[in-house]
């Protein structure tokens, strides 16, 4: 897969989980799978990766939470996005198109919010209940994910 279309799947992933993508690519420039320069290397700094894996496993806690604002909501989507620009950018540097990746990136996240949104509502209503069909929608996230840092090891 190219750096561009790993770029696309990451921000699709971060319309699922916004913070899942970025941690993982994180984690898999602490191991030395992705090579992060300039301004973006503090990111594979162990602390940090660390701690992003941390807000990502609490984020798969607070999605289910019914005070939990809609992924739609402008502070919600925005974040999506500059998730999915970010991954796309870190996913695009090793290939010396950062700007491409992260416009990729931003585009995916619009992708799957919107698209993610959509269907967890239609296998809700199906299901009768958020509970099973957000716990789908995790799996989605972490299989994709488990995909996009495969490609990079």
């Amino acid at each position: 897969m190219t750096p561009l279309l790993l770029a696309l799947l990451a921000g699709c992933i971060a319309g699922l989980r916004s913070i899942m993508p970025l941690a993982a690519l994180a984690l898999a420039a602490l191991a030395g799978w992705l090579a992060l320069t300039g301004w973006t290397a503090w990111l594979a700094a162990a602390p940090v990766a660390w701690l992003l894996a941390a807000l990502a496993l609490g984020e798969l806690v607070t999605d289910k939470l019914p005070s939990t604002p809609s992924r739609k909501v402008p502070l919600q989507f925005g974040g999506r996005l500059l998730s999915g620009a970010l991954c796309g950018m870190m996913l695009g540097m090793p290939a010396g198109v950062p700007g491409m990746g992260a416009m990729l990136g931003a585009a995916g996240a619009v992708i799957g919010t919107l698209g993610s949104a959509a269907a967890r509502g239609r296998l809700a209503a199906r299901l009768r209940h958020d509970w099973p069909a957000a716990l789908i929608e995790d799996a989605a996230a972490l299989i994709l994910t488990l995909l996009l840092v495969g490609r990079l090891a």
